[in-house]
């Protein structure tokens, strides 16, 4: 987990958590974020203990308590260094995974599921769920491609906040 460093002024010894937490964060829009230690990623790194976690897990804990194992908390507002606790939610890989913006990095179409099928000079939409890739067909036009996964992604997916 590579760090970037941060110009804050260590927490004074024998601050609560909780005041860390505050002290370290930008309260001023919806998303509170975090302005100390932060992944390549962009999420905030906080030192509990001895032990480095993610911030947002910690603001989680703080407000609702302990994360069950084996769950994930996800930004429902898609901002990585946010910690507002009313933007975080438990939610399994499969639900973390559904609950995305835009296209993957690498996306040569921009629009999230839509490649280009050169060999028939169409678009192509597939989605992927449960660890599945479902091809929908290939269109002639990116919006025919793009309303195909967004239709599929509704049907399928619970955590879909990006389509509804």
């Amino acid at each position: 987990m590579a760090t970037q460093q941060h110009t804050r002024k260590p927490a004074p010894h024998g601050m609560t958590l909780r005041d860390r937490i505050d002290l370290y964060t930008n309260k001023t829009g919806d998303c509170w974020l975090w302005t100390a230690a932060k992944s390549s990623a962009g999420y905030g790194y906080i030192n509990v203990g001895g032990k480095t976690m993610k911030a947002h897990r910690v603001a989680y804990e703080l407000a609702f308590g302990t994360i069950p194992s084996g769950l994930h908390v996800d930004h429902t507002c898609h901002t990585r260094s946010c910690v507002n606790p009313e933007h975080l939610r438990t939610v399994t890989n499969k639900q973390n995974q559904e609950n995305r913006t835009g296209a993957r990095a690498n996306s040569k179409s921009g629009v999230r599921g839509v490649s280009w099928y050169a060999a028939r000079k169409k678009w192509e939409a597939q989605v992927q769920h449960n660890g599945r890739n479902i091809h929908l067909g290939r269109y002639a036009t990116i919006a025919e491609a793009e309303s195909a996964a967004i239709a599929k992604r509704l049907e399928l997916f619970t955590h879909n906040d990006t389509d509804r």
